[in-house]
């Protein structure tokens, strides 16, 4: 068991169920690829009835639309079963970017979004992605708006200071205004 803050963790998908005689996990992945969990190479599981428990991957692969999981130390069917249903977290601070520019969706929810006049349009609230590029959900009051989270759009991107500029394209805030 391990003890650790939940905000020092980021729920990255969940078991759905044993996969096989041999202690393979068949899982649900909130992240969009498998590097996300074989980059930082531990997980940790919570299931109803136990603590949070971590676990070294030793693989990991595509299969029907899920992965499959191996664990160390889960060797068997009735290991694997334990965690049927758990959620399974990765440490914030083990995540890798490839970039600079490069952020993670749990940074960038709840950020306030300015236009480059300073104008504030909102507050960021969900991320949708889309085949070529994210959208991003501001929405202030009853009004949201959907942004393109491209170059030609986002002007910064400021964690420090809590906020993103975008740039004031033409027609934009009033074509996507919902």
């Amino acid at each position: 068991m391990i003890d650790v803050s939940s905000e020092d963790l980021i729920l990255i998908g969940k078991v759905v169920r044993p996969q096989g005689l041999k202690g393979l996990l068949r899982i649900l992945s909130y992240a969009r690829s498998a590097e996300s969990f074989l980059n930082v190479g531990t997980v940790l599981l919570k299931s109803d009835k136990q603590e949070l428990v971590e676990y070294k991957i030793s693989s990991l692969k595509a299969h029907k639309g899920v992965f499959l999981m191996k664990l160390e130390g889960l060797n068997s069917l009735g290991d694997a079963e334990r965690y049927r249903g758990a959620e399974i977290f990765l440490k914030k601070d083990l995540l890798r970017r490839e970039g600079d520019e490069d952020y993670f969706w749990f940074e960038l929810i709840g950020l306030t979004v300015f236009l480059s006049s300073g104008r504030c349009i909102g507050t960021l609230k969900q991320i949708i992605p889309t085949g070529s590029n994210d959208i991003f959900v501001v929405k202030e009051g009853k009004k949201e708006y959907l942004i393109p989270a491209i170059h030609g759009v986002v002007e910064k991107i400021d964690l420090k200071n809590k906020r993103i500029i975008i740039y004031e394209v033409e027609g934009l805030l009033d074509l996507n205004e919902v």
